[in-house]
């Protein structure tokens, strides 16, 4: 199987594929019309977020050939903007139209076991874990963590689901039942200073360019607020890039990519990565002179990566519809503080825990811009 490779860089006027409607999307499509590109989104839903701002919709399911096939006779080049689309249906786009990410790393993602062998074969930092898929392993597995470790779903796990922290073998075998029984990883756990995450763009030349390092804070296992610059020394920012470059190219990936790390003690451990534009990206939007979404329009287009600047401290804060659905919840409110970027995804249901929009707040003290979230929050 030959992959389809583009023979030089698409104009305005081409039309470029994504796999997936929610927000990511959303936001690639509206990057891209900027750019004087079309978008054709293929998503089951009839009212998807990047439908809705897309010039066309392909609607199929994301393993339907079919559907697949409407999507290439439509595109000059495709995209996903989620890593659980079957790796299969990448390799069948492919065939007849440019697609990246490779499908071979979109696979590593997919699968936790699949990326610890993976950062363990090239040599990249990786905490002690292994590999789950019998109750018979745990007992010996659990044995090589610290007295602590956390059991994760191989598959599928985001937000905080499917992962529990477990304090003996006996906990993570009866959080393994409750998991169904499927595969798993145990990881070990790591008590880390904070976690940061590297947001880079690779292009089909081999050029990387590395957004500021992102210091992430999670709430309930979900992303809650991005502090940029992040607030750690300037050799853990250079480690970090260093580590996320190496990664990059061990691929061969063209796209953007975020990798997730643990901070502790000053050293650096891979968490996972996504091969797609990143929730603790979003602040490049207002704060950087390019943004996640225009590098990755770039990479799908065969134009060279963009050379990054950031233009202040940012904050970025994740509205949940757990906050939308609060009685006291004004928009107007939100809207009326200054230096905030509301950008809102167009999803029909606020649900809990549903990721509703985000704020892009910048300033010159990032102190400043956290007790400014702190207003919003009461």
């Amino acid at each position: 199987m030959v992959a389809k490779k583009l023979n030089q860089p698409l104009e305005p006027g081409a039309t470029l594929g994504v796999l997936g409607g929610g927000q990511l999307g959303r936001m690639f499509s509206q990057a891209a019309s900027k750019m004087g590109y079309k978008v054709c989104v293929l998503d089951p839903s009839a009212d998807s977020p990047a439908a809705e701002v897309s010039a066309l919709h392909v609607r199929a399911e994301f393993d339907d050939q079919a559907g697949l096939a409407r999507l290439a006779e439509q595109c000059d080049a495709i995209t996903t903007e989620f890593e659980n689309v079957p790796a299969d249906s990448l390799r069948f786009l492919q065939t007849s139209v440019p697609v990246c990410p490779p499908p071979e790393a979109v696979e590593i993602a997919q699968n936790r076991n699949l990326e610890k062998s993976f950062f363990k074969d090239h040599r990249l930092p990786v905490n002690t874990c292994a590999q789950i898929t019998e109750a018979a392993q745990i007992d010996s597995a659990f044995a090589k963590m610290s007295g602590k470790a956390v059991l994760k779903t191989a598959r599928f796990g985001y937000d905080g689901k499917g992962q529990q922290v477990c304090s003996s073998a006996a906990e993570a075998a009866a959080a393994f039942e409750s998991f169904g029984v499927q595969e798993c990883v145990l990881e070990d756990f790591v008590p880390f200073d904070c976690e940061v995450s590297v947001v880079l763009a690779r292009d089909v030349y081999g050029n990387i360019e590395a957004f500021p390092l992102v210091e992430n804070q999670h709430k309930n296992g979900i992303l809650d607020l991005c502090i940029v610059p992040a607030r750690v020394p300037q050799t853990v920012r250079q480690q970090a890039a260093d580590v996320a470059t190496k990664l990059a190219e061990s691929m061969q990936y063209v796209g953007v990519l975020a990798v997730e790390m643990f901070v502790c003690d000053g050293a650096l451990s891979i968490n996972e990565i996504a091969p797609r534009p990143h929730n603790s990206g979003h602040y490049t939007m207002d704060a950087c002179n390019y943004s996640q979404f225009d590098q990755q329009v770039r990479t799908l287009a065969g134009l060279p990566v963009a050379k990054v600047v950031q233009h202040q401290p940012a904050v970025m804060y994740n509205l949940l519809g757990d906050q939308l659905l609060e009685d006291n919840f004004q928009w107007l409110k939100l809207q009326s503080i200054d230096n905030a970027h509301v950008h809102v995804y167009g999803k029909a249901e606020a649900r809990l825990g549903r990721k509703m929009g985000h704020v892009n707040l910048l300033g010159a003290e990032t102190s400043d811009l956290l007790d400014k979230i702190v207003g919003l929050k009461n």
